[in-house]
């Protein structure tokens, strides 16, 4: 009666264990969010079929910028990929697995994939141009999709964020 006593104790534990070590969205924003707006963009045939899935994969990931991007790039779902544990993701996806679970099948396999974060969103309403580096503001202008040709000064970037800044900022409030 013991050894059961025992037994369930232990089972209890590994329970308890499991769900405190399961991964949260802060701990890994880039992977989850990704495999999530990625999963939601797959139809119903090609979701049981992890072939389709890196094939469509390597579509999503063409378009995709910066941290995504770069996701992407440890997955293997772009061309200069240096390695490849896109089946890592796309198993686990056709099974209906959650983006949670995918990402911490991944994170045991490449801790790095948990380490990209995105960068806090600069209000540009509130903030003073004059005091950001220019690479915020290239940072800006690429967030953006725009560019700055003939910018040499900092002033210059300050200049064309001005001139764009009605264009973009109504979408930030």
């Amino acid at each position: 009666m013991k050894t059961s006593h025992l037994v369930l104790v232990v089972c209890f534990l590994a329970g308890v264990a499991q769900t405190t070590l399961a991964l949260k969205e802060e701990d890994c924003e880039v992977c989850i969010k990704t495999v999530r707006r990625f999963a939601a963009s797959l139809d119903d045939a090609t979701k049981g079929d992890y072939k389709q899935i890196e094939t469509e994969f390597k579509k999503f990931c063409k378009a995709q910028k910066n941290k995504e991007h770069r996701f992407c790039y440890y997955l293997g779902g772009l061309e200069e990929s240096a390695t490849g544990i896109l089946n890592e993701m796309s198993k686990p996806l056709s099974w209906s697995m959650p983006a949670e679970k995918v990402c911490e099948k991944l994170k045991k396999k490449d801790a790095q994939i948990c380490d990209l974060r995105y960068e806090k969103q600069i209000d540009l309403n509130s903030v003073d141009l004059k005091k950001l580096k220019v690479r915020d503001l290239k940072k800006i202008l690429n967030d953006w999709d725009e560019s700055c040709d003939g910018c040499l000064e900092k002033s210059d970037f300050i200049k064309r964020i001005e001139e764009l800044k009605p264009k973009y900022a109504r979408s930030e409030l």
